[in-house]
């Protein structure tokens, strides 16, 4: 389980600096348009983010759930809160959506655990 987590993060990280190598237009262009979207405005940042997470659960994206959950406990959302605004999504996506709740729960409780660490 950690392994899985821990890998994707480190993988994520390797891939983003590659793409800014071969392809600065697009991470440059999707990072002006995240970090405009990506605050404080009508709705909260914290309520953005849960709405993220829902998202990747419903279309069932794997590196958006793990990505979201992390900016989620960033932003200081509860587990409680990722959870519940996850499972709006599996009422809305059903079987599909349903099948990715595992994917939250094991990177919310990996980051936790990590969180745990730093601080303990």
């Amino acid at each position: 389980m950690a392994d899985n987590v821990n890998e994707f993060f480190q993988q994520f990280k390797q891939d983003i600096g590659r793409l800014k190598e071969e392809a600065p237009d697009v991470v440059n262009g999707f990072a002006g348009m995240f970090s405009k979207i990506m605050r404080d405005g009508a709705v909260t940042l914290k309520t953005k983010e849960l709405i993220a997470v829902a998202i990747g659960v419903a279309v069932k994206c794997e590196p958006c759930i793990r990505l979201h959950v992390q900016k989620c406990l960033d932003v200081g959302c509860t587990r409680d809160e990722i959870l519940e605004a996850a499972s709006v999504a599996v009422m809305m996506g059903g079987g599909p959506a349903y099948t990715h709740m595992p994917v939250v729960l094991e990177t919310l409780e990996e980051l936790q655990s990590w969180a745990r660490a730093k601080t303990g």
